[in-house]
């Protein structure tokens, strides 16, 4: 399994349905980078994102994108396979 890494808050409705997704698809892990509590991250996560909200998703090195991004392509048929990878 990849790693999951999703940028997130703790009250975020977006980021509560990425995790449901993903949790769906099988995913056991994902790696919580916590911008509301730490603010240094939301810089960080806007310089490689160029995208001030949340959530945003990273499937190994591969940014998704948001929950609609997440979304999109888990309906697109995209989404199993970058999650098979090995």
């Amino acid at each position: 399994m990849p790693t999951i890494t999703m940028y997130t808050t703790a009250t975020c409705p977006y980021c509560i349905n990425a995790e449901r997704l993903l949790l769906s698809k099988g995913v056991t892990e994902i790696n919580k980078i916590r911008v509301d509590l730490q603010p240094e991250q939301r810089v960080e996560m806007m310089q490689k994102t160029g995208r001030r909200t949340v959530p945003q998703i990273y499937i190994d090195e591969h940014h998704v994108g948001g929950f609609e991004e997440l979304r999109a392509l888990d309906m697109a048929g995209g989404l199993m396979p970058l999650l098979n990878k090995d």
